[in-house]
This record gives structure tokens, C-alpha cells and sequence, in this order.
């Protein structure tokens, strides 16, 4: 490089020629100076004094710009780094720049820092080592807070229609409100969390953090159990803007049948095994094993009679087909042979049948593997 005209201000050495800025760039008032003068007082990086992490001590989310963030860590290092290098800043002349960093645990709340930064400034190689430490500071994010006060803004009670639901159809109904809320949270969402599940007399209530999610909730157990729901909404409070802030009960009222009870509807047609209670009642006739299906006018349940349920049928010998209507089977309390209607899915080759006995009579129901009909609309 050819030497200019121009002297170091400070030195009086001669300075390198060097080109003009572009126009529009501005004129850097460090370039009047010759490198030894220039690099007495350069620093390539520009490293704050110490780096303070926020973190909650209940879910291990950190505290970014304004809001709290999931990260994920079995620990805050990997989090440190990040910190670390975003709060970094390189000289703008330097190229070629190419850095790394040592992670130092002091303790569980202190990490230093060890960083090293390369480059070429002025075409003379830079090298500079700093050293930053890392505060971890443990509270509480504003989520967990909401949940440790009970925090809620939905009620979603499940109940059934003329009957108690089953510890299976509370326990299903929880688990479905569960995994949807868990896949809310995996999906950055950090506003949805299950406040309470408790079990009452009559069935289940959930207390959800947002009525967005109460409805979601609601709207995921009526499509897999059936049934219908009502909201209504309660004025609780107002926030600091004086706006009213309401809170939603979506009261869940489970089909009066379920799956796999025996009912006997006011046709006389012949008993049911209810099949699947999704939208209209489906089953199947145990006398003839006919689909049946309940009418709109019905409400989705017609009135019958309950005569037990699958859970509760007898395996008994099947002794002889008569014709195609009838077969005789074993009676499983008296063992007597008795003569039954014989539906269309019963095997004539079987050497024994699952059998209800009921206020109705004796009827054979289909086998335990059979399809329920529950999968026909999923």
C-alpha cells in the first residue's frame, strides 16, 4: 500500500493511503489515525460487564425481551451461550471473523464465559479474549404464578343424561382434555394449562386457563364420547382497564346410553346393543342382529329399558341350531336348555356363546371382538 501525504494527528508518522468512503457511508474519524495509534485504543468486541438470565424455578422457561419462553434445557449453559452471543458485538471494520467459547459452571447460579474473537482489521490480524459472567436468576414466570393462584377462566363439567357416567368415560373424558392441552404447550402456547380436574358426585369438572380453551375442550369430548354441551357465561370481574372479564361453564351432558349396554327400546322389537352413541344412537338388534339407529325425534336417545351390559354376559354352551331363527342354548344360571332367537352373527359352528340374561329373557350377543361400530365415524 502506498503511503499519502497525511501524518498520524497524534504521532506525526506518515498514514497509509487508504480509499475513500462511498458516497452515502460515513466517514469513519478513526481513519486519519496510523495503526499503531489505531489499535492502542481499538477493541474488537464490545462485551456488556455481566449478563443476568431469568429463569423460573418451577418450569425452567427464560425470560426474553418481554415475555417467557420455553427452552427446553436440562440446564441454563447451552442458554448462556445463546445469551452470550447475542449480546456480543463485533467491530464493524473486522472481516473474517470467527470466534469461540469456553463455558465455565461456577456454581449452580454462575457460568463464566470464556469467549475469543479472530479477525482482520486494517489487513493486520485481531485476536481478543473477554470474559463474561452469567448470573442465573431464579423466580417466577407470570404462568406458573397463574397456576399456583388457581388461575381459571373455563369450567368444563361432564355429566350424563339420566345417568352417572362411568369411571371409563371420566377418566376418557380427562385424558382427552389432558393430551390437548399438553399438545397446546408443546406448541409454544404457553397460556393453556389444566388449573384443576376433580371428580364430583355425577361426574367430572375441569378448570382450564382461557374459555378459548375450555370450548376446545368441550367441542373434542362430545366428538369422541357423544352427547351435546351448553355454555354460559359468569361475570367475575373487571381488569385494570375496566373492561368485564367473564368466566365460561361448558356443561357436557354424555349420551344416556353408552357403548355396550344391552337396552330395550319401547318398539318391541327386541332388545339393542348399543354399538356407538356418536350423533344418533347405533346398534344392533340381539334378536336378529339388525342395525338400528335412533331417530332425530327420538333426541338421539329413545326411551327403553336398561337390561345390562356386555361386561355382564355368561359364556354358555350353545347345544343345538334349530333353524334359522333359533338355537337352543344352556341357560348359565340353572343350566337348562333353553330355545333363543338366533341373530345373524351368531356362528352355527361355535361350541359356546356370550349370553345375556336379563328381566327381557336369554339373548346371545355378538363376540367380544367384534367392531363396536365406535370407529365408523372417527
Amino acid at each position: 500500500m502506498s503511503e499519502s501525504r497525511e501524518f498520524c494527528p497524534r504521532c506525526g508518522e506518515t498514514i497509509p493511503e487508504r480509499p475513500e468512503p462511498r458516497p452515502g457511508e460515513p466517514r469513519d474519524p478513526d481513519r486519519v489515525l496510523c495503526n499503531d495509534c489505531y489499535f492502542e485504543e481499538f477493541d474488537l468486541v464490545d462485551a456488556p460487564d455481566r449478563i443476568e438470565i431469568r429463569v423460573c424455578a418451577q418450569c425452567g422457561a427464560v425470560h426474553r425481551g418481554n415475555r417467557w419462553v420455553d427452552v427446553g434445557a436440562d440446564d441454563y449453559v447451552d442458554v448462556a451461550v445463546e445469551e452470550v452471543s447475542e449480546a456480543l458485538a463485533v467491530h464493524l471494520e473486522a472481516e473474517a471473523v470467527d470466534w469461540e467459547v469456553a463455558p465455565e459452571q461456577v456454581d449452580a447460579t454462575t457460568i463464566k464465559m470464556h469467549c475469543r474473537f479472530s479477525g482482520v482489521v486494517r489487513d493486520t490480524p485481531v485476536v481478543e479474549e473477554v470474559l463474561v459472567p452469567v448470573k442465573i436468576s431464579r423466580e417466577t414466570c407470570k404462568r406458573c404464578g397463574r397456576i399456583a393462584g388457581g388461575s381459571y377462566a373455563a369450567i368444563v363439567q361432564v355429566r350424563a343424561d339420566e345417568r352417572d357416567p362411568s369411571d371409563g368415560e371420566l377418566d376418557e373424558a380427562e385424558r382427552i382434555a389432558r393430551e390437548y392441552v399438553a399438545g397446546r404447550e408443546d406448541d409454544g402456547d404457553r397460556e393453556a394449562f389444566v388449573t384443576e380436574a376433580k371428580r364430583t358426585e355425577g361426574g367430572l369438572n375441569m378448570r382450564l386457563s382461557t374459555t378459548k380453551l375450555g370450548k376446545a375442550v368441550a367441542d373434542r369430548i362430545v366428538r369422541q364420547l357423544g352427547g351435546s354441551y351448553t355454555s354460559n357465561e359468569t361475570l367475575v370481574t373487571e381488569d385494570s382497564d375496566g373492561n368485564e372479564v367473564y368466566r365460561v361453564t361448558y356443561a357436557i351432558r354424555l349420551p344416556r346410553y353408552r357403548p355396550g349396554e344391552i337396552i330395550d327400546p319401547e318398539d318391541d322389537d327386541g332388545p339393542v346393543l348399543v354399538r356407538s352413541v356418536r350423533g344418533n344412537l347405533k346398534g344392533r338388534r340381539v334378536t336378529t342382529g339388525e342395525s338400528f339407529e335412533a331417530s332425530f325425534e327420538d333426541e338421539n336417545a329413545p326411551d327403553a329399558r336398561r337390561l345390562g351390559t356386555r361386561e355382564e354376559a355368561d359364556e354358555t354352551t350353545l347345544v343345538a341350531v334349530e333353524d334359522d331363527h333359533a338355537v337352543q342354548v344352556l341357560d348359565p344360571e340353572t343350566y337348562e336348555a333353553k330355545t333363543v332367537a338366533r341373530p345373524d352373527y351368531l356362528d352355527p359352528d361355535a361350541d359356546s356363546v356370550p349370553v345375556l340374561k336379563s328381566r327381557a329373557g336369554l339373548h346371545v350377543l355378538p363376540e367380544d371382538d367384534e367392531n363396536d361400530g365406535e370407529d365408523d365415524e372417527a
